[in-house]
């Protein structure tokens, strides 16, 4: 089988490389600029193009399937070749879907959580020694990649993203993989760019809910009142089991969580309330892959948290420097939450605008009091990213607006940013880098070394 992969460099892209080659596939690919990790990853596999750029020469009959990146144009000459050759072209979760067929697929879909979900499973079931498949968007602890795809294994977890499959495919992700198994964490709008009304974007979610099939289990949050609403008056054949999940139980005593759902009251070491809901969801699927609420308990307490998920990254014992993937506002607002709850110590809060959706000046008040729950709240930006994806130009006082907090503080320069948080006091506080960026050219590592 050969397969030729156009825009090999995204982090999904790469790794369904990786995966198809260690299946013993025949895989080439291109892409007109190659970023670390996945410059490390594709040359570890000998699956590095021999130049960047497009080479439609390449293209040939003999390729069995052309999958096909977002970060590829509908212009692209490799892509234009594979046409006019009337070649198989896929979108990445299309081609998944064919590589699963005869696999029980279990689809994680939400505005936020679901990487941590799709993880939770994954690390619950290679625990207990289940074999699995999946697709997930972060690295996980005791997992070699974020994508594995078998003969053998008789189930895969797939994190289901609702944005377009590909420039030629409109369509969510997760429809394609057509769920037996779905679960939805909450709604909450988001990529504006494509969905630019909240309508739009719930109505993808609606969808996903239709596809429920005969036997299928849908699994929702409760505690998300849109998804609620929407989940009672979207119509689902009548065998589909349709379950609704809230938040394990728990305590938090002296800064630590401590499940108390299962026999014996087991300490975890990610926490928060989205997490306890997380790993509610995926409680409820590892029961339908017959894996019982202590042994799942007991697993999970070993669960240390998908990469940029609440990521720990220095503990000085008078403070604690985290830093997580977030950036939707639904996001924000939970993760400063988990923190201001689950220690003594006062929220320091830095934010980074990044996506195209939190630097759209009709979206910022989405923000709005999202950072209510920190001490010092902080929010970055860089203008140039504004410009460069073609948005209109927003200001500090325009941001300093929309989360409605007088004590925000807005910064558009990264070295006034880092000033800003060597000149704080850190005893009894604890810092937050919310970001799915890295703050432009801040120093991250040296700035959590000088403030731990």
């Amino acid at each position: 089988m050969r397969v030729h992969f156009i825009a090999i460099g995204g982090s999904i892209m790469h790794n369904l490389a990786i995966s198809l080659k260690q299946k013993g596939y025949n895989v080439s690919g291109s892409d007109d600029g190659i970023y670390e990790p996945a410059l490390s990853n594709l040359k570890e596999f000998d699956l590095l193009p021999e130049e960047m750029g497009w080479n439609p020469d390449i293209i040939t009959k003999d390729i069995n399937a052309v999958i096909l990146g977002m970060h590829a144009k509908k212009d692209n000459p490799e892509l234009v070749k594979a046409k006019q050759l009337g070649l198989n072209i896929y979108s990445f979760p299309e081609y998944v879907y064919s590589q699963t067929k005869n696999k029980q697929r279990i689809v994680v879909a939400g505005s936020h959580g679901k990487t941590t979900v799709s993880s939770m499973i994954i690390h619950v079931l290679k625990y207990w020694n289940i074999d699995c498949d999946y697709l997930v968007g972060a690295s996980l602890k005791g997992v070699d990649r974020p994508v594995k795809i078998t003969e053998k294994a008789p189930v895969i977890i797939l994190e289901g993203d609702e944005y377009l499959s590909s420039p030629l495919d409109p369509q969510p992700k997760f429809l394609h993989y057509h769920q037996h198994i779905g679960i939805i964490t909450g709604i909450a709008w988001d990529h504006i760019n494509v969905y630019p009304t909240y309508e739009g974007y719930e109505q993808q979610f609606e969808e996903f809910i239709k596809n429920s099939p005969k036997g299928g289990a849908l699994i929702y949050s409760s505690d998300d009142k849109p998804l609620k609403k929407l989940v009672k008056r979207t119509p689902v054949s009548g065998d589909v089991d349709v379950i609704p999940y809230d938040k394990i139980k728990s305590k938090v005593k002296d800064g630590k969580t401590i499940i108390t759902a299962g026999s014996v009251n087991t300490e975890t070491i990610v926490f928060g309330d989205h997490n306890l809901q997380n790993m509610s969801a995926a409680m409820e699927v590892c029961k339908r892959l017959n894996v019982s609420r202590d042994e799942f308990i007991e697993a999970i307490a070993t669960f240390e948290g998908a990469a940029l998920r609440m990521q720990l990254l220095k503990d000085s014992g008078t403070t604690k420097i985290f830093r997580d993937f977030a950036h939707a506002p639904s996001k924000v607002k939970a993760t400063v939450h988990a923190l201001a709850k689950q220690y003594k110590e006062k929220v320091v809060a830095c934010l980074e605008l990044h996506t195209f959706s939190s630097l759209t000046d009709s979206f910022l008040s989405e923000y709005s009091k999202t950072l209510k729950e920190a001490d010092i709240p902080l929010v970055y930006f860089n203008p140039k990213v504004v410009e460069n994806k073609g948005l209109k130009t927003i200001t500090k006082e325009d941001v300093y607006k929309a989360f409605d907090q007088k004590n925000v503080e807005v910064f558009t320069n990264e070295k006034e940013l880092e000033e800003r948080l060597l000149s704080i006091d850190w005893s009894k506080r604890n810092l937050l880098l919310m970001s799915s960026g890295r703050f432009n050219q801040l120093p991250l590592d040296e700035l959590v070394e000088k403030i731990g």
